[in-house]
């Protein structure tokens, strides 16, 4: 997985958001911050606990720049279906968007082989459409929200601030790093 720097690939898709199906390709991610977050399937089990983690996330996310594409391999007729269905489901505001193709997944390389499902992906695409942080894990490992908005904002911090880098457990208005000779061994 090679996608670190990677410029995002063409593709165009439908989405539900806000009561609404839409249309959405690459230029919608580029000229802000996007992230994208893919999982298994509608209708399951750890998938809305992200995405419901997510939606209590998104204000903020939003006030960062930063907007959501959660994307799995159902049709968004299926995302109107769970949205209307779930509690949890139906307080997303963000986009949710279909890929019964599979060629928005298969893109990003979390497909599963053979299954027709996306791995648990999530990607951090920066303004100019380039993919900075990723995260894949397994079936049955749910993600962290507050994680992805620590690593967002540190993520911008750097693009921001060039020749600064976020240590570990970097927190906004901690102290950041210049990489230097005077710095080797030292830390």
């Amino acid at each position: 997985m090679a996608l670190i720097g990677s410029e995002i690939k063409p593709f165009t898709a439908t989405a539900f958001k806000s009561g609404a199906f839409v249309d959405v390709s690459e230029a919608d991610l580029k000229g802000k911050w996007s992230v994208v977050f893919f999982y298994p399937a509608d209708f399951t089990f750890v998938c809305p606990t992200e995405l419901g983690d997510m939606a209590d996330h998104y204000a903020e996310l939003q006030g960062m720049g930063v907007e959501v594409f959660s994307v799995s391999t159902d049709t968004h007729f299926t995302h109107k279906a769970w949205h209307a269905s779930s509690e949890t489901i139906g307080k997303i505001d963000y986009y949710m968007v279909g890929d019964p193709t599979g060629a928005l997944t298969t893109n990003f390389e979390v497909m599963r082989e053979g299954q027709g499902l996306a791995d648990r992906g999530t990607f951090l695409v920066d303004p100019d459409g380039i993919i900075q942080v990723m995260e894949v894990t397994c079936e049955g490992v749910g993600r962290n929200a507050a994680e992805l908005v620590r690593k967002v904002k540190a993520a911008q911090y750097v693009r921001n601030h060039p020749g600064e880098v976020c240590p570990a457990k970097w927190e906004e208005g901690a102290e950041t790093l210049a990489p230097s000779l005077d710095l080797v061994g030292k830390i």
